[in-house]
């Protein structure tokens, strides 16, 4: 479950970003991480700290749950814990 959720956090994160016509580097001054990292966030390869989420979600102007939408709370309960 952790792979799709980093999945689908990292593709709205794509999708917002580019909605707002904005690049990797735009975006990266505002949560204190390189771009190369907001890449790889939007890969799924990389997991978001809610730290970090809280910030991409104040510079893309969207509620922190944006990021959520779409998932489910079904799955294992090993997996649920993980999240």
């Amino acid at each position: 479950m952790s792979d799709t959720f980093d999945a689908t956090v990292g593709r709205r994160l794509r999708w917002r970003r580019k909605a707002l016509g904005l690049s990797l580097k735009d975006i990266s001054p505002a949560c204190g991480v390189r771009f190369q990292q907001i890449a790889k966030y939007e890969a799924g390869s990389a997991q978001v700290s809610a730290a970090i989420l809280w910030k991409l979600a104040t510079a893309l102007e969207v509620d922190i749950g944006f990021f959520f939408e779409g998932l489910s709370p079904s799955g294992s309960a090993e997996d649920r814990a993980r999240l």
